[in-house]
């Protein structure tokens, strides 16, 4: 179903990064339309904050959203960003404490509000733009998609979604077969 979250990504700022499909298709399809929606996503993710999700926070969590796609696209194909897109990106990490816990695992505090839950995806997406991390990133070659995903392996081809590695497999053996003749 289309409106599913997608948690296969590598790491949550990647799923945020999901969260709307088909971006460059004729209908891309938004994930977190509502308020209902990104509660859904931030649990998901691990993320809820300890204040109620807010109308105000779906355009946040969509500008992060936004503001990280050009940099994970740019590292994957090797573009240089402009300083417009590193502000964009640099005005959610804002400093927020995480408190760890020794509990059955090792716990840390739930972010405090919704802009919290955002400036730790920030924080995450910046370690892995700026580390060795960066190396492990893909864009799906699928022209509607390219969704960025993690292969640490470097063997992935396509995104995890089922869809694009099918519509990549027909149209290779469509061209194979098409050479061949």
């Amino acid at each position: 179903m289309p409106e599913d979250f997608r948690l296969d990504m590598g790491a949550p700022w990647l799923n945020l990064l999901a969260t709307r499909g088909r971006h460059f298709g004729p209908r891309p399809v938004e994930r977190l339309p509502n308020v209902d929606r990104l509660r859904a996503w931030l649990a998901l993710a691990e993320l809820t904050p300890l204040s109620p999700v807010t109308d105000f926070d779906v355009p946040a969590a969509q500008d992060l959203r936004e503001a990280l796609r050009p940099l994970a696209l740019g590292v994957v194909d090797g573009v240089a960003p402009n300083a417009g897109q590193v502000r964009a990106l640099t005005r959610f990490l804002a400093v927020e404490p995480v408190h760890l816990a020794a509990l059955d695992r090792v716990h840390r505090s739930a972010p405090p509000t919704a802009a919290a839950a955002f400036a730790r995806l920030a924080h995450q997406a910046a370690d892995w733009l700026t580390g060795p991390l960066r190396h492990d990133l893909r864009a799906c070659p699928e022209q509607d998609c390219r969704g960025v995903f993690a292969d640490p392996g470097g063997r992935r081809r396509w995104c995890p979604a089922p869809a694009c590695a099918s519509r990549g497999r027909v149209r290779a053996l469509r061209e194979r077969r098409r050479t061949e003749s």
